[in-house]
């Protein structure tokens, strides 16, 4: 019962959103690399919003302490992780739809500044970053959920904890 209940406090909640993601990096490249998935654009930003949130996690959980007085800084790294777990839900939703309803379109017409941050960090490190597959195309299912759909169960996951954590009293 301990456990459980370190879990559910504000620091708790920060290592395993920090644990969360990190987990999901691993998985999806070990998915990637055993079942010959090729990730896409799309794919590469979540993949990058998770480890921005592993890293938020860190200075989250070193922040917030059990005293009163950490109580600003723990709302504001709560705000700012949740911030990035809500952009997360908006490309793993945005995903979600191309997948379910723009059969065979590209993930955008033109490229815009994301898709060369994912190119330039392919080049810089391709066996994390390197995207080629298309975004429309779901690839793999569990459960009859695309992996798209899992991240956006996650992403919404993270940021309903980090609202938590930002809400509940030390």
């Amino acid at each position: 019962m301990p456990l459980l209940h370190l879990l559910f406090t504000p620091r708790g909640l920060f290592a395993a959103t920090g644990l969360a993601a990190v987990s999901l990096v691993g998985g999806g490249l070990t998915l990637a690399h055993t079942m010959n998935l090729a990730a896409c654009p799309l794919c590469i930003l979540q993949r990058m919003l998770y480890l921005l949130l592993a890293l938020e996690s860190i200075a989250a959980w070193l922040l917030a302490g059990p005293a009163p007085e950490r109580t600003l800084p723990r709302r504001i790294t709560a705000l700012v992780m949740a911030a990035t777990a809500l952009t997360g839900v908006g490309v793993a939703s945005y995903q979600t739809w191309l997948q379910r309803f723009a059969k065979g379109a590209s993930c955008t017409a033109d490229q815009p500044w994301w898709e060369q941050l994912v190119n330039w960090a392919g080049a810089q490190w391709p066996l994390m970053f390197e995207a080629s597959g298309l975004c429309s195309e779901a690839g793999w299912r569990f459960l009859g959920l695309s992996i798209a759909e899992w991240s956006l169960i996650a992403f919404t996951s993270m940021t309903i904890a980090m609202l938590a954590a930002m809400l509940r009293k030390a």
